[in-house]
Parts: C-alpha cells; structure tokens; sequence
C-alpha cells in the first residue's frame, strides 16, 4: 500500500515527508524531485516569498545509488524563511483556517493554526508527487496540467494584465486548472465499495488541496444539461486496439474504475485569502473588530494549484495502480502489468 505523511510549519526550520509502499529498484534522484519543486515555485503573480525560498529535497532514507530500495522514502525541505515563526498573531483572516482552527485547538495565538494551514506544506506533497510521477511514468502513465483561467480571464497575456491590476489594489485572483492523465490501462479502482471509487478518491485528494473548492470530472456539471444519448461514449473493438471509445465524457473514469481513456479532472480555485488590502474581521483575543491580518503572500496561486493538482494526481493513481500491480521490486510490478494488459486487450 503506498502511503505518505507530512510534518512541518510554513516558517519552522524543515518540511519533512515520507512515502512508504514504493517498490525498489525505481530509478530515482534528487533532481527528479527538485524538478518538480522549482515547477512549483513558479507562476505569474507569486509573492515575495517564492524570492527567497529555493525548495531542494534532501534525500533522508529509501534510496540508495540512484534507486529506491524498498524501505520508507523520507525527504527534508529546509526552509530560508524562518523569521516570522514567533510573532504572535491575533487578527483572522476571513477565509483562512484561522477562526474555526483556533477555536477547534483552544489555541490564543493564530499562528499556531496558519503555519500547518499555510500552502507552504505542499511542497512536501509536490516532492511525493514527484515520485509517484516517475513511478507511473515507468509503465508510460503520465500526469499534465494547464490553467484555463485566472480571474475570469481564459488568456495568460489578459491574466497577467488583471493580475498586475489585483496586486495595485491589494487584492487576490482566483482561477482553474485542468490535469490530463494519459496512458491509463483499464481496471484502476473498484465499483463494489464506496472507497475504492477512483473517481470519489481523486475527487476527494484534489479537493484537499489548499483554495480548492470544487472538482469535476469529464463533463462535470455539463452532464447535467444532457440526455443519456449524447452524454455516454459509445464503445467500439479493434484487434490493435482492444476496446476503445471516439469520445471521452466520461473523462476516463466510469462506475470508480479507470475506462482506459484519458483521465481529465478540473479543480476551482479560490482567491488568496491573505489580502493586500484587508476584509474586516474581529481580533481572536479581544473579541473586538480589526483589520485581518496582512503577510507576506502571493496575488494568484492557480499556476502552482496546478502543479500542487498534479502531485495529489499522480499519488492517488500511483496508490491505485500498486493495489492491483503491486510488488516488492519494480521488476515484480512490470510483470504483473504486461500479465493483466496481455488479458485484457
């Protein structure tokens, strides 16, 4: 079973993560990983932070010469920006997990809740996406993204433009990504539980990433608009082929298991909650009204949502093709696959 963890605050010394289940023998760097971070950190209208954060994993455990060896995977992410990490702060942030963080943990200092809320975690998640990335890219699985809008605007020169005019008035954008996961067999996830429906569990990773809101799959709410005879791909046979659709509105997913199309998933992302120019709110402590609290932070998060997006992706599939291929070495998985492909075609 693959699984994994996270620890760290936004502006504590380190992240830490570690990934248990990935079989040996997969060939794997610290550039590999790092790749995939500097993707990250990129993006038009990212904050002052992404200046001084240079995110590099450093290899703790599991991999050796080049290759994982079985073991549990552990990676640190040290952080430059540590200087905020003892002020206290009281004002909340309407939108945030400060208010209903704070009270939940009986906590007076708001920071002891936005630092482990901060979308600085997913940094972590990005360095385990990455090695779910090139496990499935072994078997020729693999994971995009694209913004298809930011602030209304489905164009990146108008996006720019609004976000530039976001950032003069100390506002934030929010926007839409879409992942495209090419090179599914048929046969991932399960029709018979409710928790093995692939579709509800890359629903429910996407919709823990940080500012989403909403997800859909395929059509997604155009289904709705539809009659069964123009919403449903027809099937067809080829002996090259095997079974095969000419549409895909289903978005490569039908009753939780994989049809063997492409996977296409879109997430909804809301604005930066950390505004420039501050929404009214009331200070945790004094019960007063007060100013939210104004940091550090970016205009449009949607560009590295995306690559956030992928990394969530790429770890539920990878989970999900290890349950049905499984094995202890790389080798042992390749040839449960070219067994089930073999069958199946």
């Amino acid at each position: 079973m693959l699984r994994y963890l996270t620890a760290g605050e936004s502006h504590g010394i380190a992240l830490v993560a570690i990934l248990e289940g990935c079989p040996a023998n997969l060939p794997l760097s610290e550039e590999d990983i790092n790749r995939e971070l500097e993707r990250r950190q990129q993006g038009y209208g990212r904050g002052e932070r992404m200046k001084i954060e240079s995110d590099k994993a450093e290899i703790v455990s599991g991999i050796r010469n080049g290759k994982t060896i079985g073991s549990p995977i552990s990676l640190r992410i040290p952080n430059r920006s540590t200087e905020l990490f003892e002020k206290v702060i009281t004002q909340l942030r309407p939108g945030h997990a400060d208010l209903p963080g704070a009270l939940k943990y009986n906590q007076k200092d708001v920071r002891n809740i936005l630092e482990r809320a901060s979308a600085r975690e997913t940094a972590a998640k990005v360095a385990m996406g990455a090695i779910a990335k090139k496990l499935l890219s072994e078997f020729k699985i693999n994971v995009f993204s694209r913004v298809m809008k930011i602030g209304g605007a489905s164009e990146e020169a108008e996006w720019k433009k609004l976000i530039d005019k976001a950032a003069e008035e100390g506002d934030s954008l929010g926007g839409a990504f879409e992942i495209t996961v090419t090179g599914m067999p048929i046969g991932l996830g399960s029709h018979v539980h409710w928790d093995r429906r692939l579709d509800g569990n890359l629903a429910r990773v996407l919709m823990a990433v940080p500012a989403v809101k909403g997800v859909e799959i395929g059509l997604g709410f155009g289904v709705a608009d539809l009659p069964g005879s123009k919403m449903h791909d027809e099937i067809f046979y080829s002996k090259d082929k095997g079974f095969f659709h000419k549409t895909n509105q289903a978005g490569g997913l039908e009753g939780g298991i994989t049809n063997g199309e492409p996977i296409v998933i879109r997430a909804a992302v809301k604005p930066i909650a950390t505004l420039k120019k501050p929404l009214k709110s009331v200070d945790l402590v004094s019960k007063k009204a007060s100013e939210a609290l104004v940091e550090r932070s970016d205009i449009s998060a949607v560009e590295p949502a995306a690559v956030v997006g992928e990394a969530a992706v790429a770890l539920e599939l990878a989970a999900a093709f290890l349950e049905k291929f499984g094995g202890d070495s790389i080798e042992d998985v390749a040839a449960s696959y070219k067994a089930y492909l073999a069958r199946v075609i």
